[in-house]
């Protein structure tokens, strides 16, 4: 089996990779140079040129602030971009698992989105990617691709919010963050596993796929902190404290129902993918 995975200068591409060479899978990663996803025709080539057996689309436009602005850039990476490598997929009959955000959904209310549930994007950035669903749908008649939602990605290869609040908590006695805002962590390390669990079976659909419980943001910074030993306060604001360009949803809350109905094993607890991150962070000097 050869995969073919984009983004690998990314957060999840990188673990991606990381994880399906652990497994001994043929693995070829896309970045920018070789495959530019503003240049619908230069990515449809370089798929079909590549002629995988599967790919796993990481690479994704998500400047979320910036996309108000520059909405044809972000919609011709998110959209169409996954149109092509939908399209050279379904020409060379390969899986495609495409990740998709839970800024899908409007983010209001408490209760957990399911995979069926009304979708309605609250900023630019979750539109181009509900784009993107639909252009996979549209692209891939033969039904053989995985739409995996996720949210609040951490991982060890690049920039996060954990590691800017570590970074904030070295130098400064307290922080305030938002807590109306509520999610699921995502630890790249464990959402890249399931990833490759996915590409190398039949079972398609959507999916949501985050480490399991909820937290606010404020939480998830509290207890980072914690696990570093730092002494750093966090007092917890409300939204309009920290007005931004594009709207965030209040209620990010994914249901993981669909991974039970799938036969996929649930991620771990947020806290302990945070405990290992850190772990992780720790062993490479940070």
């Amino acid at each position: 089996m050869k995969v073919l995975v984009t983004g690998v200068t990314g957060q999840l591409g990188y673990d991606v990779v990381r994880v399906l060479r652990g497994r001994g899978v043929g693995t070829v990663g896309a970045a920018r140079a070789g495959m530019p996803l503003d240049d619908s025709a230069r990515t449809r080539a370089f798929v079909l040129e590549t002629r995988p057996d599967a790919v796993i689309h990481c690479a994704a436009y998500t400047a979320v602030d910036r996309a108000e602005d520059e909405r044809e850039l972000c919609h011709a990476i998110n959209a169409e971009a996954t149109r092509a490598i939908a399209g050279a997929c379904e020409e060379i009959g390969a899986k495609l698992v495409y990740i998709s955000t839970d800024y899908v959904f409007p983010g209001t209310g408490e209760a957990f989105y399911e995979t069926d549930d009304e979708t309605a994007p609250c900023n630019a950035y979750g539109a181009s990617k509900l784009a993107g669903e639909s252009a996979v749908r549209d692209a891939m008649k033969s039904g053989r691709f995985f739409i995996v939602r996720t949210s609040w990605v951490f991982g060890i290869h690049g920039r996060n919010f954990i590691r800017t609040i570590l970074g904030f908590a070295k130098t400064r006695d307290a922080l305030t963050v938002v807590d109306d805002q509520v999610g699921s962590p995502t630890y790249t390390a464990d959402l890249a596993e399931l990833l490759a669990d996915m590409a190398d079976s039949e079972k398609y659909g959507v999916y949501h796929a985050t480490n399991e419980g909820v937290c606010s943001w404020a939480e998830l910074a509290a207890e980072a902190i914690r696990l570093r030993g730092l002494s750093t306060k966090v007092t917890p604001v409300s939204s309009e404290m920290y007005p931004t360009k594009a709207v965030r949803p209040k209620n990010s809350r994914l249901s993981k129902s669909s991974l039970d109905r799938g036969g996929f094993r649930r991620l771990p607890d947020w806290k302990d993918a945070v405990k290992r991150y850190l772990a992780e962070l720790k062993a490479i000097g940070e």
